[in-house]
């Protein structure tokens, strides 16, 4: 039998009953060589006490007769028909004076047993094995005057019935223990399922696998606990399968939240934090880092830093919670920074961007006017130069190179219609656009190999950093390939000479990559930095209209990246030059 198959066969419940049947057994075993030693001792009393009168009798006959007259046989005879042996010896000096069933006159006897309590009390028994008729002996010894008269039967238990125990005593506690052995079965039996069941509960809760468990009432005590924590298990089991479809409906909130939410433990460290707090607190800190290795640092929040440090271990504090807000300035941004410190000490930091609003509203109010300008340049151009064609006699010469004009503005209204279109679809509807698993390094591969004669031409040079293969996400190839290209172009086409660009997926979590694009070239007025990603928007209009631009390249990286559930900034690098910050959503 297998070391498994036992630990099956020795369940608890059999475990428990072969424990205690053995130590009933080895009491009841216990009882009965007590008892029967008890049996043995009274009826050797008994046969003791018989042959004490057989002493007596015979002393009475033989106490007032010459010794050597005397024929102990006939006196044996007269008095029992039993085989006895008698013997008489003197108490002085324990010499045999007188022997039946013996010629010659034995050893002394004083040192016997049974002798020797008969000197000290008057009477004495002994079970001993006789070497003159070589087999055991029952003596019994009573000291009677200047005599010990002896008598001693054969000591055979098959014979002496007299010393057999009592064998209705047994059969009767041999009954009684069968029927305590099959009620102690029946009470394992019992005791054993419920203590098996509670087993199964305690390994099914340990797992916290659903409990699948029939329990009769009203068994035992185990049972009905047992019953009753299943009972308990499983409203727990219900309430937290509800707690957690309640925590993922917030953590999806939080996700999808339009201001940066981080809560954090009393030690300091971060619970949960979304993606637009990172980004949010990079924005404000200039740090790229995991917001665990400056935001208590960070000077630009001292005001809610001090607030931590005052009153996160307050013990005075009662109320169940308490806050603090201040508001900050960042480029031509403003943030609201709110932190609420918890009764358990626990507390929650939200960034929220108050600008936004009004960018979004500022925008639309001057989309229509930006398009219907936009749209009149190269139309206006296109007719000018057709009149001119038209209206005036010119040679083949002069007639090609305004040909040319018309076409290169053509061609430059077609592409400004390209991006209209391509910003319209982004706002009309996400499902016009397919979703595949895409490899971001693959695309920033290609868009800097498809860029190096531009980036020649301008002597700048591209760096890449945090970038590995199997970067993937879910999302559109054009839009994710147009993000990485709109910016480099930008680069080529504002950031200067010799510029040196940084591509850095700087962060990566389980949800989002998070990317700096930046540049150490002329950088932006901080006055148009929160514009810069609207549509028709430009620093320097002649400039950008000169080098063909269309002012919607930042405005499709930013509904690009809001297509993969991510979100944009830009920012002054200190040292100069342009950093736009966006995340990207794994799936």
């Amino acid at each position: 039998m297998t070391i498994e198959k036992r630990n099956q066969f020795m369940t608890f419940d059999r475990k428990l009953f072969f424990s205690i049947a053995s130590l009933f057994i080895v009491f009841i075993a216990i009882i009965l060589l007590f008892e029967y030693r008890l049996e043995k001792e009274n009826r050797q009393q008994s046969l003791n006490a018989l042959l004490q009168d057989y002493n007596e009798l015979i002393y009475s006959q033989v106490k007032d007769q010459n010794l050597e007259q005397v024929s102990i046989d006939s006196v044996i005879r007269n008095i029992t028909s039993k085989t006895l042996r008698v013997t008489i010896i003197s108490a002085q000096n324990g010499e045999v004076i007188l022997e039946s069933q013996y010629d010659s006159i034995p050893d002394n006897h004083l040192n016997r047993p049974e002798i020797q309590q008969a000197l000290r009390g008057k009477e004495g028994y002994a079970i001993r094995y006789s070497q003159t008729h070589k087999k055991n002996y029952f003596y019994s010894a009573k000291r009677c005057g200047d005599w010990v008269v002896r008598s001693s039967i054969p000591f055979e238990r098959e014979n002496l019935s007299i010393l057999n125990p009592n064998k209705e005593f047994i059969y009767f506690m041999v009954g009684i223990s069968i029927f305590a052995i099959l009620l102690l079965y029946y009470f394992c039996r019992s005791l054993g399922k419920s203590i098996a069941a509670l087993s199964q509960l305690a390994q099914q809760a340990e797992a916290e696998k659903p409990i699948h468990i029939t329990i009769k009432s009203g068994v035992d005590d185990i049972g009905n606990i047992t019953q009753s924590l299943t009972h308990i298990y499983d409203n727990l089991l219900r309430t937290k399968e509800k707690l957690s479809i309640e925590q993922e409906k917030l953590f999806k909130h939080l996700q999808f939240s339009k201001e940066g939410l981080a809560f954090f433990s009393k030690e300091k460290r971060i619970i949960m934090a979304n993606n637009l707090f990172i980004q949010y607190l990079s924005l404000i800190t200039d740090n790229t880092l995991s917001p665990a290795d400056y935001l208590f640092k960070e000077e630009n929040l001292k005001k809610i830093n001090d607030f931590i440090s005052q009153k996160l271990y307050d013990p005075n504090v009662k109320e169940e919670f308490i806050s603090e807000t201040m508001t900050l300035d960042k480029g031509s941004r403003t943030f609201l920074i709110e932190c609420i410190i918890f009764q358990d000490h626990t507390f929650e930091i939200a960034i929220n961007d108050i600008t936004q609003q009004e960018q979004e509203s500022r925008v639309k109010r001057q989309l229509t006017q930006n398009i219907a300008h936009e749209l009149k340049t190269p139309v206006s151009s296109i007719r000018g130069y057709m009149e001119t064609i038209l209206t005036t006699q010119m040679d083949e010469e002069r007639k090609k190179m305004f040909m040319e004009r018309c076409y290169a503005q053509s061609k430059r209204l077609t592409d400004l219609l390209r991006d209209i279109s391509m910003l319209n679809r982004l706002d009309e509807s996400k499902d016009l656009y397919d979703t595949d698993k895409v490899d971001l390094q693959k695309i920033i591969t290609e868009v800097i190999g498809e860029s190096q004669a531009a980036l020649t031409e301008k002597e700048m040079t591209v760096e890449t950093r945090n970038l590995h293969d199997q970067m993937l996400l879910n999302g559109n190839y054009s839009l994710l390939y147009s993000i990485f290209r709109n910016l480099t172009d930008n680069a080529i086409a504002y950031a200067g000479q010799g510029t040196h660009i940084t591509i850095d997926c700087y962060l990566e979590d389980e949800q989002y990559y998070y990317f700096s694009f930046s540049d150490n070239g002329v950088g932006v007025p901080e006055e148009h930095l929160n514009r810069l990603f609207e549509r028709f928007y430009r620093v320097d209009k002649g400039r950008s209209r000169k080098l063909g631009g269309t002012g919607l390249g930042l405005a499709i990286v930013k509904n690009a990246v809001l297509f993969h559930k991510g979100e944009i900034w830009v920012k002054n690098v200190p040292s100069g030059g342009l950093n736009i910050l966006f995340s990207l959503k794994k799936n």
